[in-house]
C-alpha cells in the first residue's frame, strides 16, 4: 500500500485556500476513483482507492498544517509503509501558480507542514509534490498570503495545475518517482 497525505488545515475557513492546494488535489484524487467512502482515522480523514492497480490510501489530516506529520507518522506505523511509499502533496509560495514540483527527498524549505512530517518520521527521504501558490503579492505579509483565497483569476489558472498534480500523484504510484520527475518537473 501507498500513502498519499495531502497537507492543509481542517474547517470551512480554509476551504478553497492556497493553503489547502493539497487537501484539493487528494480530493481530486478521491473523486476520480469514484468517491470512495472517508473514515476517520490517524487524526484526520482516509480514503481507501486503487490508482492505477496499486492500492493507496488517501489522508487528509485535520491536526492542522503544522502538526501535519502525528497523522502521517499514525498512518505509516499502522500500514507499516516504507518511507519511499508516502508521498506528501502541499504548497510552496516560493514556485508560481504553473509550477508543480516532484522529488523524492529533500528539506522542508520553509514549509511547515512538510517540516513537521519529516521530523516526526525521522528522515527527509520522503517523496514530495509541491504545488507553487507565488509568488506574495507585494504588500502581503506571507502568513496572510498564504491563508487567503485565490482570486477568480488565480483560481482559473489553479485549476489545470491541481489536475496536473494529481496526474503526477498518479504516475508516482504506478511507475514511481523518477517517471513522475520527469514527466512533471
Amino acid at each position: 500500500m501507498k500513502l498519499v497525505a495531502g497537507l492543509g488545515n481542517p474547517g470551512r475557513n480554509y476551504e478553497g485556500t492556497r493553503h489547502n492546494v493539497g487537501f484539493d488535489v487528494v480530493e481530486i484524487l478521491a473523486k476520480r476513483s469514484g468517491s470512495p467512502v472517508r473514515r476517520a482515522r490517524f487524526q484526520g480523514d482516509t480514503a481507501q482507492v486503487t490508482i492505477r492497480g496499486c492500492p493507496v490510501l488517501l489522508l487528509w489530516p485535520l491536526t492542522w498544517m503544522n502538526l501535519s506529520g502525528a497523522s502521517v507518522l499514525a498512518a505509516r506505523d499502522f500500514y507499516k509503509i516504507e518511507h519511499d511509499d508516502i508521498l506528501i502533496v502541499c504548497d510552496d509560495f516560493q514556485l508560481s501558480t504553473d509550477t508543480i514540483r516532484i522529488r523524492a527527498s529533500g528539506s522542508g524549505g520553509g514549509q511547515n507542514g512538510l517540516s513537521d512530517v519529516l521530523a516526526r518520521l525521522g528522515t527527509n527521504a520522503v517523496p514530495r509534490l509541491r504545488l507553487g501558490i507565488g509568488p506574495v503579492a507585494e504588500g502581503w505579509k506571507t502568513a496572510d498570503f498564504v491563508l487567503g483565497r485565490f482570486s477568480k483569476s488565480e483560481r482559473e489558472a489553479v485549476t489545470p495545475l491541481l489536475e496536473r498534480a494529481a496526474d503526477a500523484v498518479e504516475e508516482w504510484a504506478a511507475v514511481g518517482i523518477e517517471s513522475a520527475m520527469n514527466r512533471y518537473n
